[in-house]
């Protein structure tokens, strides 16, 4: 295995499949398969999800929320969206933990990088949820805050293509796809992968982070495995 500790960050959306709104069991199930399938090999899973398939903070800006009530709002979606993972971990038999950025009693615990760490010690997958547990700052940026936390070795940002191109490749079919970039080639191009937020946090921190399609079943197994799929930036 090439790498140990992971910290996997899926978007909301990804949990939508076909539908145009919420969670959509199949794919969910299919993400679930997939992680159990590498926790069962002893990889130490995090786990980061977004919340976009149920509320964006932005989105509620933007129709006349006030942003800090509507970020919170996202990060309860964040929520949500770990507690149907977790289940459907749960159901294949896979032990699993909800952490949060802020306490819920009785259906989350409140995070700290140690807890974290002695949980995936323990051989659970940990679900990270909540965001950063603070308004202005993306899932992008708690993913990078975690992985760090948690001295994962790698942030996997499972997405539905299988890199980084230097055009968007489901509008331009000439677009080349990336084996390797660095933070810096990334960011002068405007290739837009992370925040700026997660970005630095990532870069400063040495934490390399590997994009490639989570919905291919397989891809994560492979990509474990060090596999040639993806792109990775460092």
């Amino acid at each position: 295995m090439k790498f140990k500790r992971v910290l996997l960050k899926l978007s909301g959306e990804s949990l939508m499949g076909e539908k145009q709104y919420g969670i959509d069991p199949d794919r969910l199930h299919e993400y679930a398969l997939q992680i159990s399938e590498i926790a069962g090999q002893g990889v130490q899973t995090a786990i980061v999800i977004g919340g976009g398939n149920i509320y964006r903070g932005l989105q509620g800006a933007d129709e006349g929320m006030d942003r800090v009530q509507g970020d919170y709002m996202g990060m309860l979606a964040t929520v949500i969206n770990s507690m149907a993972l977790q289940a459907a971990l749960e159901k294949l038999g896979t032990r699993a933990k909800l952490l949060s950025s802020f306490a819920i009693d009785p259906i989350t615990e409140k995070i700290s990088g140690k807890k974290a760490v002695h949980y995936l010690n323990e051989a659970y997958v940990v679900l990270l949820s909540g965001g950063t547990g603070n308004p202005f700052f993306t899932t992008d940026t708690a993913s990078a805050l975690r992985a760090i936390e948690i001295r994962a070795d790698v942030i996997l940002k499972g997405t539905r293509v299988d890199g980084v191109y230097n055009d968007d490749p489901e509008k331009n079919p000439q677009a080349v796809k990336f084996d390797e970039i660095t933070f810096d080639e990334a960011y002068d191009n405007g290739l837009k992968i992370m925040d700026m937020t997660a970005f630095t946090l990532c870069k400063e921190n040495n934490m390399p982070v590997l994009v490639f399609d989570m919905n291919k079943p397989g891809n994560l197994k492979k990509v474990i495995a060090g596999d040639k799929i993806g792109t990775i930036i460092r």
